[in-house]
């Protein structure tokens, strides 16, 4: 018997990785993205006739923890009915009894990706104001995403920006959920890109909550008490961080690369933020540094308090009015308004000019 090539034990394998969705409405066109503990398929919907994406669990599940998970995810989703969060449309199981759930297909590019193309930086502000948008939203539901970053937003044709990736999405106590309830997993692997770090297997508390020590996220993008493992400690503000981080990330053109070092004592690990923002593009606008900073402050309290906030304060920027974040000297304060004003100040001058001429060519 001749023995199969690679190319064709490739096919096979992917034929026998492809949920059996005989019993369901579904059909599967080709796989997506692939995680660790979930795999993503462009499906179609026979019913409606349109392709959305469906989520299957792809590793063993004997004590039914992972299920529990998926299922966790997927409801965080449901709450979050917001045109920047990718909407869920169905969940169920599969014969074999894997847990699937089934959410809009988003065609479009990453945020990271589209930055490439260069768009301009007022429509790359208002993208990112829309990403604060709907994270503020999640929040006010009490749902924190955890690994916010460029790869996991997706910018669609007519320029809208939806958010994706709850996979590692926390509910907080007294806000839509159990405390520490969470979803399953970093989000899915797409294929041939490297995916989020985490550390530590699912289902490490008995009640799906994240031991302490245990990192989940995406290192570039993690405020420093994620960094650390402090899960108590993981709340709204933890998000403003990597919001932070990703503005960093789109204004630079790189990660920001922050680490940890124990100078100050044992046991007491310090902070190393990323350079700032103008040394790196000197072209990079005072108050845009100052807004970075301030949503990367180590201490959560240093930080803007919500999303909205951050959002608040590059809606000013754009504006040409005064942020928060920043305080200005005199003549950036004339360089502002006199920007602001620009259209004012030539009229008013021009009218003076005409003025002097009129009076001038009228002189005895």
């Amino acid at each position: 018997m001749k023995p199969l090539s690679e190319a064709g034990l490739a096919r096979l394998q992917e034929a026998l990785d492809h949920p059996d969705l005989a019993a369901t409405k579904y059909r599967v066109i080709r796989r997506l993205a692939r995680g660790g503990m979930g795999t993503v398929y462009l499906v179609e919907d026979a019913d409606l006739g349109r392709e959305v994406a469906l989520k299957v669990l792809s590793a063993p599940d004997p004590s039914g923890e992972l299920a529990r998970r998926l299922l966790n995810e997927a409801r965080h989703l449901a709450r979050l009915e917001h045109p920047n969060i990718v909407p869920v449309h169905d969940v169920g199981r599969l014969p074999d009894g894997r847990v699937f759930y089934v959410m809009k297909y988003i065609r479009g590019q990453r945020l990271d990706e589209w930055c490439r193309s260069g768009p301009p930086r007022p429509a790359l502000l208002r993208v990112f104001q829309r990403i604060c948008e709907a994270v503020a939203f999640a929040h006010a539901l009490g749902v924190v995403h955890r690994d916010l970053k460029p790869e996991n937003v997706m910018i669609g044709a007519f320029g809208e920006a939806v958010v994706m990736d709850w996979g590692v999405a926390k509910a907080l106590r007294g806000k839509g959920g159990a405390a520490g309830e969470e979803a399953g997993e970093p989000g899915p692997r797409p294929e041939g890109r490297e995916g989020s770090a985490a550390s530590g297997a699912p289902g490490a508390g008995s009640e799906g909550d994240t031991a302490h020590g245990v990192v989940i996220g995406t290192p570039a993008y993690m405020a420093p008490e994620q960094a650390r493992g402090e899960s108590a400690a993981i709340d709204a503000r933890t998000d403003v961080y990597a919001l932070g981080a990703v503005l960093y990330s789109l204004l630079s053109g790189r990660q920001p690369d922050p680490s940890l070092a124990t100078t100050r004592g044992p046991g007491e690990p310090r902070w190393a933020s990323p350079p700032p923002l103008r040394r790196l593009d000197p072209g990079i606008a005072p108050p845009l540094e100052s807004i970075c900073a301030r949503a990367m402050a180590e201490a959560p309290r240093d930080r803007y308090a919500t999303a909205k906030d951050l959002a608040d304060d590059i809606d000013r920027y754009l504006d040409g009015r005064s942020v928060q974040a920043h305080r200005e000297t005199l003549a950036e304060r004339a360089v502002r308004l006199g920007s602001r004003y620009q259209t004012f100040l030539v009229l008013v001058f021009a009218y003076l000019v005409m003025r002097v001429l009129i009076l001038l060519a009228y002189r005895p």
